[in-house]
This record gives C-alpha cells, structure tokens and sequence, in this order.
C-alpha cells in the first residue's frame, strides 16, 4: 500500500505564521487570558497555568512571532506583554458571525413573541 492512502487520513498540524492559527491552541489562549490582566514574567505564566516552562516559552515564541505579545527584558527576566490590537482582524472576521448569530437569535425571539401572542388569543 502506498504512503499516499495514509496521508489523508492524519491530520496535519497548522502553521502558527499568523494570528488566526496561533490562536487556534488552546493553551496559547490561555496564555493570551493570564497576560491581559497586565505584563508578567514566563515563571508567572508558568504558575498560572501549572505548564511547564519549556511549554509556556514555545507558546510564547509562537504568539511573539506573530505579534500577539511582545517582550522586554528586566534584568535578567523577560518581561511579557499582550498587543490586543493584533486581534483586530481576528475580531473582524468573527464579526460577521456575531452578526448572524444575533439575527438568528433576533429571529427566534420574534418567533416566541408570536406564539405567546397566538396563546393569549
């Protein structure tokens, strides 16, 4: 049998080379949730999330790359920071499907205004 029937069925791992797949992990996430309450070391991180050190520095190689947080160095600890603003076309694309979940759900509760309506007839 050939290599080629194997490769469809095995998932392939995403590229993490821009803000889209490298939010798709979750424990980058998690790390994203930890750093919006403000700036924190990788041994602060580390504790937050019970995560291994090696763990957290490669989630945080990968949003660094794609400039979802920024680092700076403190004396010998390197500081991290979110940068919300790389959300931006995250939170527009989803932007859209808020807008359709709220119309369907603007239609559903129409739809029980309706029926309450047809039962106090």
């Amino acid at each position: 049998m050939s290599i080629s029937a194997y490769v469809r069925a095995v998932a392939r791992s995403s590229t993490t080379s821009d803000v889209f797949n490298a939010v798709a992990e979750a424990r980058r996430r998690e790390i994203l949730d930890v750093l919006m309450a403000g700036e924190k070391a990788v041994g602060a991180i580390v504790s937050d999330l019970s995560m291994s050190q090696p763990q957290v520095s490669k989630h945080l190689r990968v949003l660094s790359e794609v400039g979802l947080v920024r680092c700076r160095a403190e004396g010998r600890r390197r500081l991290y920071r979110m940068e919300p603003a790389r959300l931006r076309p995250l939170h527009e694309w989803l932007a859209k499907y808020e807008q359709a979940w709220n119309d369907r759900l603007d239609r559903v509760e129409d739809y029980l205004k309706e029926l309450q309506q047809g039962e106090q007839q």
